[in-house]
Order: structure tokens, then C-alpha cells, then sequence
């Protein structure tokens, strides 16, 4: 199993952090699975201008081609003024609308007010299913207050990092039968 942690913006260090602690859990409680960390704050990614994915060169094309190569992603994503950033946007849009197909995505959010939780309810959880996502429905909401100097302090988010985790890794074998027991039927 190949997981992708997507950061979605360029700036901030609460997205990273979360990402990073979420994909130590993946590493210490999956040893066998290859995760990768993309923060998009490390690459330089073109405007999407309507291409094929595999026509753009850099960190365009490595970005859009370790998100395709992934079995399952894990997206996180800051919220500001309302709204999801437009890097992370930019992604959905340079990559097809099946890109999501028979793969398991699941959500982490940091936001600065409570309120923002809609956010993903009503913007990000719709393009993933527009983009044929396996969408893991509970996803981690993290506040600003539930950070200190680049750490997570609140138990409650690890344990919640913790069962997103899991969630992705079941959800995930759950869909690899399923697709088994469909292609068994094709090939009889």
C-alpha cells in the first residue's frame, strides 16, 4: 500500500505538523506501508492551464504523478476565509476527474475557529466524491488552540489522528476485496 500525505498550502506550519504526526502513526503502526509527504510549500507547481497531467515537467508532474501512483491520500488542509486554499484547489484541478478512483482519501483540517468544520463538509467532501474518491466520512479537525511551538498538545486529536489512520488503512482493504470479488466474477 502506497499512502500520499497531501499538505495542501503554502504557508502556515500547522498543516505540516499534523501531517507529519499522522504519518508517523501510518509508519509505526503499518511498517509495510510507503507513505510520502508532499507539502506543497516545497514544490513549485504551475496554474493548471488544462493539460494532461503528464504533459506538465518539475514539480508539476512529480506532484500530480506521486498523487496518481498513490492507493490512498491523505489530505490536509488548512481553512482560511472560508475556504480551502487555492494550491490545494490548483491540485484537484491539474489532475483528472477520475483521479480519485479506487482510491481510499481521508481529511485533516487545522482552522482557527470551530465554525470552519463546515468547510469540509460542504467544499472538500464534494469534489473528492465529484473525483470518485473512497472518502473516509470522519476526519480530523484541528484548532489552533490544540497546537503549541509546532506540536499537537491535545490528547484528543492524537487519539482522533490515530483512528483516521486506521479508518484509511480499513477502508482501504475493504475496497481491495470488494474489487477482487468483482474482477473473480469478470474472469470465471
Amino acid at each position: 500500500m502506497n499512502i500520499v500525505g497531501l499538505s495542501g498550502s503554502r504557508v502556515g506550519s500547522k498543516t505540516r505538523t499534523a501531517m507529519e504526526y499522522t504519518l508517523g502513526v501510518v509508519a509505526e503502526k503499518y511498517p509495510d506501508v510507503q507513505t510520502t509527504l508532499i507539502d506543497l510549500a516545497e514544490y513549485d507547481v504551475q496554474f493548471s492551464d488544462g493539460r494532461d497531467y503528464r504533459e506538465y515537467e518539475g514539480d508539476t508532474k512529480y506532484v500530480t504523478q506521486t498523487i496518481m501512483d498513490a492507493d490512498a491520500i491523505i489530505i490536509g488542509t488548512p481553512i482560511f476565509q472560508a475556504s480551502i486554499p487555492a494550491t490545494l484547489k490548483n491540485i484537484f484541478d491539474l489532475i483528472p476527474v477520475n483521479a480519485f478512483q479506487d482510491k481510499v482519501v481521508s481529511m485533516l483540517v487545522t482552522a482557527g475557529s470551530p465554525k470552519h468544520y463546515l468547510i469540509v463538509e460542504q467544499q472538500l467532501k464534494p469534489i473528492l466524491c465529484y473525483m470518485k474518491a473512497q472518502v473516509v466520512q470522519t476526519y480530523v479537525f484541528i484548532e489552533a488552540k490544540d497546537f503549541n511551538q509546532k506540536e499537537i498538545i491535545n490528547d484528543d486529536v492524537l487519539f482522533r489522528i490515530d483512528h483516521l489512520v486506521e479508518d484509511t488503512e480499513v477502508l482501504f482493504e475493504t475496497y481491495k476485496k470488494i474489487r477482487q470479488q468483482k474482477e473473480a466474477v469478470y474472469h470465471v
